[in-house]
């Protein structure tokens, strides 16, 4: 990673470019299933978790179009709840979805998600949901 480093008393002049973050565009990702419409997202990282969370989307049904560093997603065509088991064991943030997705269709059904076990505990008790474990599938209840 580079850094900039000012010394002196020099005034500074000039522009820099700073890079999306991974930490916040998951979340966001994840969000666009709520508006159940167009989502544009500028300056999106190009990122392996970026790349699931793209697939995750896919797979319930939304549209899904890059060009470049920009992100245009369709949730209006959302036509399944299930997230796979494939794609949510690729990584554990896939539990974002959780959220929005009970919340647009009342429903979700999501395996154990990738990671250790002990963040996806605390994740899940953070959330303050009692949900029930079952045949590798969390069930709210």
């Amino acid at each position: 990673m580079s850094r900039i480093e000012v010394t002196g008393g020099q005034k500074l002049k000039g522009e820099i470019t700073v890079e999306g973050s991974k930490n916040a565009v998951l979340p966001v990702l994840a969000a666009t299933v709520l508006n159940g419409g167009i989502n544009i997202i500028k300056n999106c990282p190009k990122l392996k978790d970026v790349e699931i969370m793209f697939e995750i989307l896919k797979n319930i049904g939304c549209k899904v179009v890059v060009e470049g560093n920009m992100v245009i997603i369709d949730s209006s065509t959302i036509s399944s709840t299930e997230i796979s088991q494939e794609l949510a064991t690729e990584m554990r943030s896939s539990v974002i979805f959780i959220g929005p997705m009970l919340a647009r269709c009342g429903k979700v059904s999501i395996c154990y998600p990738g990671g250790c076990v002990y963040t996806v505990y605390n994740i899940v008790l953070k959330t303050y949901l009692l949900l029930a474990y079952v045949d590798k599938y969390f069930i709210l209840c």
